[in-house]
């Protein structure tokens, strides 16, 4: 569990450390000199260090010293002279050890271009000098985020530095992960220079957060975690059966898709492990089916409504969710057939769902961002997945899921994270719990499986029972 920071939480807590800046400025200063070496930075290497004028800058000169001890040759352009009494002192340091200082001038040809020239508090444009700089052919480290880019809402309204590598401190901060902030950062490297605590805007999702049931040595296939798919309709019958296949890869031990009776020979012919049951009498559902796929829900731990249940659907959804005594995941189809995140509020049984940007503006009639996702959990009750990248998880507490690619870009592979969250919630999770571990592991299949070539849902559904327990 690691939170993630706002730029003002930062400040605060530089200012609030038991070490002096100075020596928290030679611990940064050292490690992003660590990271220029595991960058390639060597005997002979020409690096160019840009320094702003306050304690990125102070940084910046802290790893110049380091690196030239190494024999790198390394060259400092500062932007202006150093304004708090760390940064100076740094700059007299690096100056007397023998570092070349010169104003920053026209880009230069270097191995290495380190940005240490503004820093999480910077907003706005970048000068002119500066960002002709942006366009360096060299890679760029870049010390606690990329200039150009802000650290609080990940937007750069102007040049930014495209960074190869980020050298955070202590926590990440939000702009690294939302807007723009994942493809500037390149891979974000947090160093420990000695702060503690802080109040994180959210908390990133690793392994340890991401638990899987284990299954007693009794178990048997009704006591491992039950799940019933209620969707499926002319032209989209995959949906269902990719979150039904999912599931049951998941590790829940019975699984069933509920569809229109028209589809369910369809569907039997799909999968022998699968069960079905036909619902009505057409190839779509009708609100008067309510009561049968309740009957036919019964015994199931955790309903997911919605893959590939078409549209129209409004009434038939709203009477599920009224009449659903247990665990509900809307998704999809089932989404956009809510009428208001009112109606969504009304319902009094535990209730998840895992809307994508488009869906979540319709639904909640603002833009999907991690702050509206928090927003809409706690009027609503209900536990968001908001799709993305990152994924949110809003619940009693808001997590980000940074684990997916883009290789989860294709058709389908929605169907298989609401497979895989019934799965893990049927088998004894919370619901929020169960969002953010499907979320993680969901990603972490994605990742394997596109190893082998282009990802596509079915692989993806197939690849998940690596990653179940």
């Amino acid at each position: 569990m690691k939170p993630v920071i706002t730029p003002e939480e930062s400040a605060r807590l530089d200012q609030t450390a038991n070490d002096p800046v100075e020596t928290l400025m030679e611990r940064a200063g050292l490690a992003v000199a660590l990271a220029a070496v595991a960058m390639g930075a060597s005997y002979g290497s020409r690096v160019v260090v840009l320094a702003g004028p306050g304690n990125n800058g102070g940084d910046g000169y802290v790893a110049a010293q380091y690196l030239m001890q190494r024999g790198v040759a390394v060259v400092v352009h500062a932007l202006a002279p150093p304004k708090s009494p760390a940064a100076a002192r740094a700059h007299r340091s690096a100056v007397e050890a023998g570092v070349r200082v010169r104003d920053l001038e026209d880009p230069v040809g270097a191995d290495l271009v380190i940005d240490a020239l503004f820093g999480a508090g910077f907003r706005g444009d970048l000068p002119g000098a500066v960002a002709a700089w942006t366009a360096t052919e060299a890679p760029v480290l870049a010390v606690d985020i990329p200039s150009g880019l802000d650290a609080a809402t990940g937007e750069a309204p102007g040049p930014a530095f495209s960074a190869d590598c980020t050298v955070t401190f202590h926590a990440r901060k939000v702009g690294h992960l939302v807007g723009r902030g994942p493809d500037l950062c390149g891979r974000i490297q947090v160093a420990d220079i000695g702060l503690e605590g802080g109040h994180g805007e959210f908390l990133l999702c690793e392994e340890d957060d991401a638990p899987r049931p284990v299954r007693a040595r009794h178990a048997h296939k009704w006591s491992s975690g039950s799940v019933v798919v209620v969707g499926g309709s002319a032209g989209l019958t995959g949906a269902a059966h990719l979150a039904a296949r999912s599931a049951l890869r998941g590790g829940a031990g019975a699984v069933t898709i509920a569809c229109p009776a028209a589809l369910q020979p369809i569907y039997a012919g799909m999968a022998a492990e699968i069960m079905t049951v036909g619902i009505g009498s057409g190839a779509s559902f009708a609100p008067g089916d309510v009561l049968a796929v309740l009957q036919s829900a019964s015994r199931y731990d955790v309903m997911a409504l919605g893959p590939g249940l078409g549209t129209g659907q409004e009434g038939f959804v709203a009477g599920l969710m009224e009449s659903w005594e247990g665990p509900l995941i809307i998704d999809a189809d089932g989404i956009n057939a809510i009428d208001s995140a009112a109606a969504l509020a009304k319902r009094s049984f535990p209730t998840l769902i895992t809307p994508h940007a488009g869906e979540f503006r319709r639904l909640a009639d603002v833009e999907a961002t991690f702050r509206s996702a928090r927003e809409l959990a706690s009027t609503t009750g209900a536990v968001v997945l908001l799709k993305g990248s990152p994924t949110f998880v809003a619940g009693e507490q808001l997590w980000a899921v940074i684990s997916g690619g883009v290789e989860l870009a294709t058709i389908g592979t929605g169907d298989v994270l609401t497979g895989l969250v019934a799965a893990l919630w049927a088998r004894g999770l919370d619901p929020e719990t169960a969002a953010r571990s499907a979320a993680y592991w969901h990603g972490r299949a994605g990742a394997a499986a596109v190893a082998g070539g282009t990802l596509t849902a079915d692989i993806l559904a197939t690849e998940i029972r690596r990653f179940a327990w």
